[in-house]
């Protein structure tokens, strides 16, 4: 496998489509989220020091976001209000809670995820990578949640290792033996790789008969920071200057339990783990393009929040979040502020851009109106359908606001209103405060307005005070 992906580097190819004789009215969803992956990180988003060629196809192809936001700015609630359609003031998970035996806080036995949208349009619906929203058995097991198939890594801390012990399949723990603690760090079994080759098989057996939603959460480019010994790192390896990151080594209680490996040059590591992301996503498109697929499906391409800076990752020296301040953990725009392409060949218009506001939320009701084009709007949803931005019909509803809020660090919210953006830092501490940005005027948020704008902060700070439903699960106060 290690050889092949390599090897895509450098040969791949997007091939002849192969053409589809009737095009079916529900079209199939191939939905890539990349994980830590900062605005800046891919070259159609700004990145100088390596190049994302698979990636620039995608944006070609279809509609690049220039303001699209993640759930929040950590895993697990980003990718609660991704599924939900509900922001962090409102979603089901509203936090990184760590449960036994393994996993994280599960999803209700009532939640309603864009993955029951597509059972109920009849679709087939898997999921490969990390899961995060609740370990097997419990209410928030992926087949619990409406995920036909599902395969990777279902704890986010144990994905904190790229050669863990074990993946699930499904309800079945995959003991990758070759990744016990004696094996020479490095060696062995990639897990991205093994969860990539199984998302190309279920590609191969899917046909243009029935439709599927494919939900793609791969661990890269999250720390730590370790690639396989192959052509791409090679590549990489003496182009940038480095600083070697001392991690947890054989013996250490956190080994492959949420700790991060040393690291030697870890500027060429990430930016071939980066690479490799990208040639995954050159092969999903290719084996699209084989099975006859691609023309009816649309492809989706994001992260779920902004880069990290741990296991010796250095998103300065990348200035992987672009223009923008903060980092995974802000809600500076640097935090939440992400990359998102879609593809969707014959609707949307190739090559454009959009600097529309949207954000995760939107992409359920997005869904439920794609296999449903009268289906109505649901009074849960904190999101609005993006179909007519899609394909350039008229009637394209707006935000009025943006709402999101973090567990962490004492606490902290943001509101983003038109060019306004409030956020409250330290919520629970003893000294909270309020900041003012106009990103309009100033994108990178390096003058707080608060004072010069004092009824503007008082309207934000209204619509924060209401934003939000209590959780106690997830207290923010």
């Amino acid at each position: 496998m290690n050889n092949k992906i390599a090897a895509g580097l450098l040969c791949l190819g997007l091939g002849t489509a192969v053409t589809v004789s009737a095009q079916r009215q529900k079209p199939n969803v191939v939905f890539i989220l990349a994980d830590d992956l900062g605005y800046g990180d891919i070259s159609c988003y700004g990145q100088e020091k390596f190049s994302t060629p698979n990636i620039d196809r995608l944006a070609q192809a279809g509609l690049r976001f220039t303001q699209c936001y993640s759930g929040t700015t950590v895993s697990a609630p980003s990718r609660s209000c991704l599924l939900s359609g509900m922001h962090s003031g409102h979603t089901y998970i509203r936090g990184n809670i760590e449960m036994e035996p393994e996993g994280q806080f599960p999803l209700p036995a009532d939640a309603r995820t864009f993955f029951h949208i597509f059972k109920d349009a009849g679709y087939k619906t898997a999921a490969f990578g990390k899961w995060g929203l609740g370990f097997v058995g419990t209410s928030g097991d992926p087949k619990a949640q409406g995920c036909d198939t599902f395969y990777g890594y279902n704890c986010q801390l144990l994905a904190h290792s790229y050669y863990p012990d074990h993946l699930w399949d499904n309800d079945k723990r995959v003991e990758l033996d070759d990744n016990v603690l004696g094996v020479e760090y490095g060696k062995g079994t990639y897990a991205p790789d093994l969860i990539h080759k199984k998302a190309l098989e279920f590609l191969d057996e899917m046909s243009v008969d029935e439709p599927f939603f494919l939900w793609y959460p791969t661990i890269l480019p999250h720390a730590e920071l370790i690639v396989p010994e192959d052509s791409i790192i090679k590549k990489f390896r003496g182009k940038f200057p480095e600083v070697a990151f001392k991690g947890t080594e054989p013996g250490n209680p956190l080994f492959r339990k949420g700790g991060y490996c040393t690291q030697l040059y870890p500027h060429a590591t990430f930016a071939a783990m980066v690479t490799r992301l990208d040639v995954y996503v050159g092969q999903i498109v290719e084996k699209l393009k084989e099975k006859g697929l691609y023309e009816n499906t649309i492809i989706i391409f994001a992260s779920d929040n902004g880069p990290h800076l741990e296991g010796g990752a250095d998103p300065d020296f990348f200035n992987s979040n672009g223009i923008y301040r903060g980092y995974k953990r802000d809600l500076y725009e640097g935090g939440i502020r992400v990359p998102m392409i879609i593809v969707w060949p014959d609707n949307v218009k190739p090559g454009t851009e959009t600097d529309f506001m949207c954000a995760f939320w939107d992409m359920l009701p997005t869904f439920r109106q794609i296999v449903d084009p009268k289906a109505k709007i649901d009074a849960n949803d904190d999101g609005v359908s993006l179909l007519p931005l899609l394909t350039g019909r008229k009637g394209q509803k707006e935000h009025d606001y943006l709402y999101f809020e973090f567990q962490e660090l004492d606490g902290r919210q943001a509101v983003r209103k038109g060019q306004w953006k409030l956020l409250h830092m330290g919520v629970r501490s003893k000294n909270p405060r309020y900041e003012l940005y106009n990103l309009a005027a100033d994108p990178s948020e390096r003058y707080n307005v608060i004072k010069e704008y004092p009824d503007i902060a008082e309207e934000l700070k209204a619509i924060m005070s209401t934003s939000r439903i209590d959780n106690p699960d997830f207290p923010l106060f």
